[in-house]
């Protein structure tokens, strides 16, 4: 794989020293942009890309996307791409618009009488004569902007109504796709030359692949419905055409690696078990970190895969050197403060990750009620006198988060229901504020920063202690009508921290201990499926893969209606995956 992907940018440094000239010639000496030509300057383009030179990459494609299907589907991959790193709603929005453009322009190259509507009798004849290379292209360019919709889409909810309710136009992307694998296969066993083969392979490969592991990962409920009307997703199948796609030659090699690092070093611990495959992402990412040593996306995984390794002082200097080594796009920075927060939490430096919440608030779009939530959950967890030197009343920031929830196709983003539903102790409808316990460590729970942090006992160890110490604290407080909720969060966060420390005994206690407490809770009824999930994963690393898989079948469907909920079914959906068959790793 690493060889295929030093040939690729062995060939995009020349496309980009050489043939960027001789492409602006063409361009003055006709008016008409060939697939030749479209297929240099976007490979050119996307070198810049990488690069950081993200306005020279656009503005290299802009004037031709109206007229050439590459082009138009360059600048629309590069806007994408922007909306779905830096998760902004205005980003989004311009991924959308470009998208709708690039697939105007794509349609006008396409055979009037589509791929998915013919194909089967071009096949059954066993010819290709009636469709040239260039429709062939543009059906697969054409679907590949679909499969952008759907990654946009991806995005945008996390509970992926929008994917089903836009289920017949991403099943016209997934029907091209697998159509165009058929053409794939005929043009192979029949030896049929054509001049930019390796590019139509390398569109089918990443387009088959992506296809084949975003549908795997969804929760059980929602592939049966896909399943209905004619998607499945093999993970397996996905990865090994995203695979051979990197190790090839074609403009999309990068775009399958990023694919790939993007599910291993993200996808894997969000929507996953934590259970990450950081040999192959290594070993992905090591050409490109050595042809684009300051490209922001390349330092970006970098630091990821050494954070997810335990390396976390390493992981905090390349992120901040991602900070630095470009000013273009502010929004690659903002995914660097949100790791930096991260970061400081794990290592209970506060007043730091105060800092980088307060930035995360004052600069990115995202969520702000997110942000707000998570600085006010921040300092929470410093004392009064530290929190009085930051002039901020934690208590008003709190009260701030639900006037600062957004609503996206219709649907409130769920992390951001969850931080409002968590806010309402600080109302100022109560008498007074209900004290959160630990909030910011319940939100490193929320978004898996536990199995990042198993890696390091002395990490594990102090949280644990500050853990204890809330116990105690409660111990000695007046009950409440939310003392057994907050009794029962604290004991799911140390049965984390104990699982973490391989004390597996006492890790059980805790985790039964607020399973038994089910029909004690008010409020926070996410805790017992989670704890579950918890209880699941511990089972399964004493190796009683049955009684795993039991307790997961139970969390999936004996609880429903509780926050988070899409969330922990994506994260049972990857474990039964995984566990239902000898690792691969």
């Amino acid at each position: 794989m690493a060889t295929g992907s030093q040939q690729l940018s062995s060939c995009h440094t020349k496309q980009a020293s050489g043939q960027h000239g001789s492409s602006n010639v063409s361009r003055l000496a006709s008016t008409k942009m060939d697939l030749k030509g479209g297929l240099e300057e976007c490979a050119v383009a996307l070198n810049l890309f990488l690069s950081n030179k993200f306005t020279d990459a656009l503005e290299l494609l802009q004037p031709w996307a109206k007229d050439s299907m590459y082009h138009a589907l360059g600048y629309s991959t590069i806007v994408v791409l922007q909306a779905i790193m830096t998760f902004e709603q205005q980003d989004i929005q311009n991924g959308i618009s470009a998208m709708k453009d690039a697939l105007q322009t794509c349609q006008k190259y396409r055979k009037k009488c589509t791929v998915v509507e013919s194909v089967s009798s071009f096949l059954s004849r066993g010819s290709l004569e009636q469709m040239t290379e260039e429709e062939m292209h543009a059906e697969i360019c054409y679907a590949e902007c679909l499969l952008q919709k759907a990654a946009l889409t991806f995005v945008q909810d996390e509970n992926m109504i929008n994917f089903i309710k836009g289920g017949m136009k991403i099943r016209t992307s997934y029907q091209i796709y697998k159509e165009c694998l058929s053409i794939l296969h005929v043009i192979q066993k029949n030896k049929i030359k054509q001049q930019f083969f390796y590019e139509f392979e390398g569109g089918v490969k990443l387009g088959i692949g992506a296809f084949n592991l975003m549908l795997s990962l969804l929760p059980a409920r929602i592939i049966r419905l896909l399943e209905f009307i004619g998607f499945s997703g093999n993970r397996e199948l996905g990865l090994l055409q995203l695979q051979e796609g990197a190790s090839g030659r074609s403009m999309r090699s990068p775009l399958c690696c990023l694919t790939i690092l993007a599910f291993h070093t993200y996808i894997s611990l969000i929507l996953g078990t934590g259970e990450v495959n950081l040999v192959e992402a290594e070993g992905l990412l090591a050409p490109f970190l050595q042809q684009f040593p300051n490209g922001s996306l390349m330092l970006f995984y970098h630091a990821r895969i050494e954070l997810l390794k335990g390396n976390v002082e390493k992981a905090q200097e390349i992120f901040r050197k991602c900070i630095s080594v470009q000013e273009e796009w502010k929004q690659f920075h903002h995914l660097c403060y949100w790791e930096l927060m991260w970061i400081h939490v794990f290592q209970q430096n506060w007043m730091k990750a105060y800092y980088y919440s307060d930035l995360l608030c004052k600069e990115s779009k995202w969520s702000k009620a997110t942000y707000v939530f998570l600085k006010a959950a921040i300092l929470s967890m410093l004392p009064e006198e530290d929190v009085a030197a930051t002039e901020e009343n934690v208590a008003a920031l709190f009260r701030q988060v639900e006037g600062l929830k957004q609503r996206i196709a219709g649907k409130s983003i769920p992390t951001e229901k969850f931080a409002v539903r968590k806010s309402r102790r600080y109302s100022s409808s109560l008498p007074a504020p209900v004290k959160l316990v630990l909030p910011a460590l319940e939100m490193m729970y929320i978004w898996n920063g536990f199995p990042v942090v198993c890696k390091r006992k002395d990490l594990s160890e102090n949280l644990l202690l500050t853990v204890e110490k809330a116990e105690a604290t409660l111990q000695n407080e007046n009950f409440s009508d939310y003392s057994v909720d907050d009794e029962c969060l604290v004991k799911l966060l140390k049965g984390c921290c104990l699982k973490n420390l391989q004390r597996p005994l006492q890790a059980e206690l805790c985790f039964s201990h607020v399973i038994q407490s089910e029909k004690l809770l008010k409020f926070d009824h996410y805790l017992v499926p989670f704890t579950l999930f918890e209880l699941a994963v511990l089972y399964k690393s004493q190796g009683e893969i049955d009684k795993a898989l039991k307790t997961l079948e139970t969390a999936r469907n004996n609880y429903k209606d509780y926050s988070m909920e899409s969330r922990l079914h994506f994260r049972i959906q990857a474990a039964v995956h995984l566990w239902r068959k000898p690792s691969s790793d």
